[in-house]
């Protein structure tokens, strides 16, 4: 039996705020310091999305992936992060108003990234005042990263929630393989770090093109 939305998960980074820029300065300036090239921008767009462990592999040359380099590596983008997270970091346009509505509307909100959790913090604190969300939940260790489905249905059980009533919202083929792993409601955006194939390709159910869509679908019965 199909039911109507009854709360929404998103995704933090390419989803509410765009971080690139910031993530790719970073990573960039612990290359630098180790004597490594950097990447243009556009590139971090294909190395965030599964930690920041995992990003940094991305980043490194193939043949300087060796623990020891990741280690390290690791640490200085961990530091440089931890220097410029605001820098340049912003909401997307018309997420700040998505929001708005959707308190207005009474629905619990989440936030579910793979982001450290001190990061996920201190940024929903700093362009989301008032922390407009019931959960908001980071990278830790003792829950995996997604796309495993475990803090998704984490979410869930503290909303007291079936995950077939929640709306999970992100960017990246994680997103959409965590919703489906859930059993969730996969919801595609186009803003985001990457494109609408891969969105689809891994799951996505509905695909929006600006975070006003999202009340549209909101009104429509979700299948279980």
């Amino acid at each position: 039996m199909s039911t109507l939305p009854r709360a929404i998960i998103f995704d933090l980074d390419g989803t509410l705020l765009d971080t690139l820029a910031d993530l790719a300065d970073s990573g960039n300036a612990a290359l630098a310091a180790l004597g490594l090239p950097a990447h243009p921008d556009d590139a971090y767009r294909y190395f965030v999305g599964l930690g920041i462990e995992e990003l940094v592999r991305r980043m490194l040359p193939e043949g300087r992936r060796d623990p020891a380099t990741l280690k390290e590596a690791t640490a200085l983008t961990s530091a440089e992060y931890k220097r410029r997270w605001k820098d340049k970091t912003r909401p997307y346009e018309g997420v700040q108003e998505l929001l708005e509505a959707l308190r207005l509307r009474g629905l619990p909100v989440c936030v579910l990234s793979n982001k450290p959790q001190v990061y996920t913090d201190l940024t929903v604190e700093a362009f989301f005042p008032g922390r407009p969300f019931t959960h908001v939940r980071g990278a830790r260790p003792e829950v995996p990263n997604k796309p495993h489905p475990a803090g998704a249905l984490a979410l869930a059980q503290e909303l007291e929630l079936s995950p077939g009533s929640i709306v999970f919202v992100g960017d990246t083929a994680t997103d959409m393989k965590t919703a489906r792993g859930a059993g969730m409601l996969p919801v595609g955006v186009l803003w985001g770090f990457r494109d609408e194939a891969e969105l689809k390709e891994n799951g996505a159910l509905r695909i929006i093109a600006e975070p006003r869509e999202l009340l549209h679908l909101l009104d429509a019965p979700v299948a279980p």
